[in-house]
């Protein structure tokens, strides 16, 4: 099968197009050529901007692809594009989307009040307000304003002639993550500190992660199974467990001699208010993708956990990640939070 993908070169994209080859299909990844990811020696290339992705149509019709991956999908306008360039040229589009498109989402930005039952379904409802990221400071990417999960997601589904694939995927972590997940907790812990402090909420609070190699695969299964035509699909570990227990893991495995604790909100100052309402869960049902196309992981999670932990410790970050709470790294406080106890 000819497989052409857009992007492929961050973080999710190598080991898809590793999985992809593996199984024996022919592999083109079209992007800018600005970064470097170590695929194997049969992936072909086109260099070009997917902002300018109608001027390569000829070139794509010479290609000839069956199926075309689009891994960074942001925009309704995005979205257009790739249907009207491949329309009449490949079968079927299959589109990376991600959690963001639930209305738990909302509730968890505390956009919306009403707590939404987890486990979320791929028929769970929909934020009712678009484009979450304006106006959000620290944007963790470009072209932020006209993000919106949602509305690329309809235009992909909504072409009679040009079949279409949809991907939900979980917080993603693993080998070569830019957000670095797990940094502030493995950070505190080689600094050797006594103990974490978690607000209530915080600790107990559970989302769905899945690890980069095996969220690949499902992407690679969902790609080349026929049985995904105008499919959604959730990805995620079948276990959604609470922040303090990830912390009881990770420090588990690095040897932490700490304690993580959780404190009521009283107990923190007011500038460590995370703006965020961790009554609401973000846990999504995955059992739709694992029925019909008979997906497992294929890296243990204990595994999984292990390995991100190894690389993490050797990569550290050149700057916050836009997510990281600053209160994380706040030893001075937190020492004056512990004395006071």
């Amino acid at each position: 099968m000819k497989i052409l993908i857009i992007g492929g070169t961050n973080f999710i994209g190598p080991p898809v197009v590793r999985q992809l080859c593996a199984m024996g299909h022919e592999v083109t990844v079209f992007n800018r050529g600005q970064t470097h990811a170590d695929l194997p020696s049969q992936v072909n290339y086109i260099k070009g901007d997917r902002n300018n992705l109608k001027e390569f149509k000829l070139e794509f019709e010479r290609l000839a692809p069956q199926i075309v991956l689009d891994t960074i999908l942001y925009t309704e306008a995005d979205a257009k594009t790739l249907m009207d360039t491949f329309r009449g040229i490949a079968q079927r589009i299959v589109a990376v989307s991600s959690m963001d498109v639930y209305r738990a989402y909302d509730v968890l930005w505390k956009r919306e009040n009403e707590i939404v039952p987890t486990p979320l379904t791929e028929d769970s409802p929909l934020r009712q307000h678009f484009y979450p990221f304006r106006n959000m400071p620290n944007q963790p990417f470009d072209r932020m304003e006209d993000y919106e999960k949602i509305l690329a997601e309809r235009v992909v589904m909504a072409d009679p002639t040009l079949l279409g694939t949809i991907i939900r995927l979980p917080m993603v972590y693993g080998i070569d993550d830019f957000l670095h997940r797990f940094y502030v907790y493995l950070k505190r812990m080689a600094d050797r500190r006594p103990v974490i402090l978690l607000e209530e909420s915080v600790a107990q609070w559970c989302g769905s992660y899945g690890y980069v190699e095996n969220v690949a695969r499902a992407i690679a299964l969902a790609v080349t199974n026929e049985r995904a035509i105008n499919r959604i699909y959730h990805v995620a570990e079948t276990q959604a467990i609470s922040q303090l227990e990830y912390i009881h893991q990770i420090g588990k495995i690095v040897g932490w001699q700490g304690n993580a604790i959780a404190l009521n909100k009283d107990s923190f100052p007011a500038e460590w208010e995370s703006g965020l309402n961790f009554k609401q869960h973000w846990v999504v049902d995955s059992s739709r993708i694992r029925q019909e196309l008979n997906y497992e992981e294929i890296i243990p999670v204990d595994e999984a956990l292990e390995k991100t932990i190894a690389w993490q410790l050797s990569n550290h970050p050149n700057e916050r990640s836009f997510w990281e709470v600053p209160y994380l790294l706040d030893y001075a406080t937190e020492d004056k939070i512990l004395s006071e106890l």
